[in-house]
């Protein structure tokens, strides 16, 4: 079964390119989320720890749950 999608990848014309574009976008996706982990303000991280658990708090979406 590889051997016959093998063979029908390799007679396509620039499909080199794919992999080296496919480990770009990671590669890049990745560098923004550690950035954006390393940016992060603790008081964001604990506010967003203590959403699921928080009692009586109100947030921007409880008017369309109340229907």
């Amino acid at each position: 079964m590889l051997k016959f999608l093998k063979h029908h990848l390799d007679t396509i014309s620039g499909i080199d390119i794919y992999p080296v574009l496919s480990f770009i976008v990671f590669f890049l996706f990745f560098l923004a989320v550690l950035w954006w982990v390393l940016t992060v303000r603790r008081s964001h991280i604990d506010h967003m720890a203590a959403l699921p658990i928080a009692p009586d708090t109100t947030t921007n979406t409880d008017h369309y749950h109340e229907r």
